[in-house]
């Protein structure tokens, strides 16, 4: 980690770490950073996956990698302090409001600290909402920014992104299914199997279904061809950028809580995202032009024609 100061230029650092969801959800205090710090040096503390990404927004002059250091990797603690302290940063915004960012706040000790947006305790422009943990996250940082002075943020777009999706030879019509998300929470998945029977009712729709997901999903995507084999598996074939360009271009989007179904929520995809029990859409789902929650505790019990229903009945493009 290398701090990049610019003589004469306020030095400005965004903290905004993981997970892909919560990065997008982000693009509007981003954006809202760079408008109120028109002149200034901003740079985003952030981990690797997303570094393409945020450097694609163009609102950052610098991109930095959090090593996240483990309790007793005290070389990699005394890194990100070296970071902190050397990089001249005037103010910091912390959008990730975690135990570890706040614990960075810490590492200013004995002083001086910089200003700091965020809830680490002593800090100059803390969050003091009490319930803030109870709030959707665009409206936690909307509020979390206003109380650092920053009046107006904007909702997260992605008109600037772009990308050459035309290696994937896609059909016209075509829409995106995501049946992954995060292996630990096995609970979050809509059955393969039913995503296999919602693909096989958009091919008699014309409209082809496209998966996407990582490499580490493709035995996914091959349950769900195996009974829908008119499906398209892009499986470890897309980065961030991609999956926001085929969104745009999509019918539907059609996916679990996952965080690509934030990008295409943001892209403008019309957008259907199933819930169940184990995560709260009051608190976390994805936001856009047209996007519809489908909520059951259980999503095994969420049939195909529910969604279909929904896909029916939903705006048009």
């Amino acid at each position: 980690m290398a701090a990049d100061v610019i003589a004469g230029a306020p030095n400005i650092l965004v903290i905004k770490l993981s997970a892909l969801g919560d990065i997008v959800q982000a693009l509007g205090p981003f954006k809202a950073i760079r408008q109120h710090h028109r002149q200034d040096h901003i740079t985003l503390l952030t981990t690797e996956p997303y570094g393409p990404l945020a450097e694609a927004s163009g609102l950052f002059d610098a991109i930095e990698f959090d090593p996240r250091p483990a309790l007793l990797q005290f070389g990699r603690w005394a890194a990100v302090r070296r970071f902190l302290k050397e990089g001249g940063f005037q103010r910091i915004y912390d959008l990730q409001t975690s135990g570890r960012s706040s614990l960075y706040y810490k590492l200013f000790w004995p002083g001086p600290y910089p200003e700091w947006s965020g809830v680490a305790r002593g800090c100059s422009h803390p969050h003091a909402n009490p319930k803030r943990d109870d709030m959707h996250t665009l409206e936690r940082q909307a509020e979390q920014l206003k109380m650092a002075g920053l009046e107006e943020v904007p909702p997260p777009d992605l008109e600037w992104a772009a990308a050459d999706v035309s290696r994937f030879d896609l059909v016209d019509r075509y829409a995106l299914l995501m049946p992954g998300g995060a292996p630990h929470r096995p609970a979050k998945r809509w059955p393969a199997a039913y995503f296999a029977g919602l693909g096989r009712w958009l091919l008699t729709q014309g409209i082809t279904p496209v998966l996407l997901g990582a490499t580490s999903e493709q035995s996914l995507h091959a349950t769900v061809i195996e009974q829908c084999p008119g499906a398209i598996s892009l499986a470890g074939q897309t980065d961030l950028i991609d999956i926001a360009v085929l969104a745009r271009r999509a019918e539907w989007a059609v996916g679990n809580d996952t965080g690509p179904m934030h990008l295409a929520a943001v892209a403008g995809c019309r957008s259907v995202v199933l819930f169940s029990r184990d995560s709260d859409p009051a608190l976390c789902a994805p936001k856009g032009r047209t996007v519809t929650e489908v909520v059951q505790d259980d999503l095994e019990e969420l049939s195909v024609e529910e969604v279909t229903r929904v896909l029916m009945t939903a705006a048009p493009a």
